[in-house]
């Protein structure tokens, strides 16, 4: 968007004087289970983003009694949308009692000359910023609006959402509502991640988590020599994700799902986007969500998709993690099972405390098992600010085993030993003629060291 607007569109929501010109048609209302509130949709007698804008404004204003304060507009990435944050004190809370202080954002798109969408995204001001990337997720799996001209995803009016019964997976490590008919896939589900499917083709997929390295990294940079240069095989080195961090998140989506797929045999899909809208940061996090087809060459033909794909950023040794939220239908059926998809998404729950307990008693290499390790060492790095100490993660810990018990064979096959003062102050490698006759000679003094105790660095 060119500088202009942006001026333009701050210059008339500072001007809280306007009045109201024509009633706004009802937005549609979500209450998301962790809190917060939602609202979207046309705002009827508006024609452009900035008026639909102050009018959203003007009504918290009028029903809050305080006039909100206005951050910098800018645009949402990858779209013709703009956005503003904005905060205010809740007056309406009764006598005697403390103004709550709300946080929010608006969001406004012009999708045609005279017909302009908004949604609005609030929470009180001390949970805005954790519950602000949940409730972007809920929004865009319901409202996606496209401007005039741009391609559009399969059309027809959605139906009202189905019932939807709470289920829970037997590790009790997330739950999810279903209309009557779905089933959960047992052996896919599991450590956080739910994959479940509908009588009529539909699929959801809740929480896909990837694990990638960062070819820019040095540490990756030795991984990969040493791929290439004949080691590391059959270690989980040599079957995981190369990826650059930070480039487009669609196309990050695109590489990760087709190698998943690879590792499991299956066909490449072919995925096509209509709409690819950059949704606001959330810490270090990033995230972007996508409306468009999937086929997944099965014979079944493309199926609508709509997802949230969300990448967190490497550590200091490369890994990065990502996570899906993913919901898929035939096109046949499409339309009239939006609302059913985008609330079987809003009711996906993570039990982390379950999570996490799993991944602690996870060793082996298992990619189902590693899927769980990624998911809790994110979220406790992310809980206490240590992202960029990855190393000591459950998914580091993990590489880095299979490292170490690399090296110990390689030693073994070589004739090598590595032996370390009693005191463990000195570590190092030697043929086994020599460690023997340095242990034997000075047992109080040496010991031989086994590969979980090896030193990065020193012994591997």
């Amino acid at each position: 968007m060119a500088h202009h607007r942006l001026v333009a569109l701050l210059a008339f929501l500072t001007l809280t004087s306007a009045t109201l010109r024509a009633p706004a048609q009802e937005l549609k209302s979500i209450d998301p289970p962790a809190g917060g509130k939602i609202m979207y949709g046309q705002v009827a007698g508006q024609s452009t983003e900035a008026g639909a804008m102050g009018y959203i404004l003007r009504n918290l204003h009028q029903n809050l009694g305080e006039k909100p304060q206005v951050g910098k507009l800018f645009d949402v990435k990858g779209t013709q949308s703009v956005a503003v944050f904005f905060s205010l004190s809740r007056h309406d809370q009764g006598a005697g009692k403390k103004p709550l202080q709300i946080g929010g954002l608006i969001i406004a798109t012009k999708v045609s000359t005279d017909h302009v969408e908004a949604a609005l995204v609030s929470d009180e001001a001390s949970r805005f910023p954790k519950t602000l990337n949940p409730m972007m997720k809920t929004l865009f799996t319901v409202w996606h609006p496209i401007p005039s001209g741009a391609p559009t995803s399969a059309g027809g009016t959605s139906a009202p959402a189905a019932q939807l019964r709470q289920t829970t997976l037997p590790d009790n490590s997330a739950s999810i509502g279903l209309p009557e008919g779905w089933q959960v896939a047992p052996r896919l589900s599991g450590g956080g991640t739910i994959i479940a499917f509908g009588p009529n083709g539909e699929s959801a997929e809740m929480d896909t988590t990837f694990l990638a390295a960062d070819p820019r990294n040095p540490s990756v940079q030795q991984t990969l020599q040493q791929l290439r240069n004949g080691r590391l095989q059959n270690t989980t080195y040599a079957s995981a994700a190369y990826y650059q961090y930070g480039g487009d998140l669609s196309q990050a989506f695109v590489y990760m799902l087709q190698h998943m797929r690879h590792k499991n045999g299956l066909p490449e899909a072919t995925y096509n986007f209509t709409s690819v809208t950059r949704m606001p940061a959330d810490g270090q996090q990033t995230c972007v969500h996508m409306v468009g087809t999937g086929d997944m060459n099965d014979g079944k033909g493309p199926r609508e998709l709509n997802a949230v794909y969300c990448e967190t950023p490497p550590g200091r040794f490369g890994n990065w993690m990502s996570e899906a939220y993913t919901t898929m239908a035939p096109q046949a059926v499409a339309s009239r099972e939006r609302a059913t998809l985008a609330a079987i998404m809003q009711s996906f729950n993570v039990n982390m405390q379950v999570v996490q307990h799993q991944a602690n008693r996870i060793a082996a290499p298992a990619i189902d098992q590693i899927h769980a390790i990624g998911r809790a060492s994110v979220e406790q790095a992310r809980n206490a600010h240590q992202m960029e100490d990855i190393h000591n993660s459950s998914v580091y810990q993990h590489w880095d085993s299979n490292d170490k018990r690399s090296q110990e064979f390689a030693n073994y096959q070589l004739g090598y030993s590595v032996i370390s003062t009693t005191d463990n102050q000195y570590h190092g490698t030697f043929w086994n003629e020599d460690a023997d006759a340095i242990v034997k000679s000075h047992p109080d003094k040496f010991e031989y060291v086994n590969a979980p105790d090896y030193w990065k660095g020193v012994d591997y």
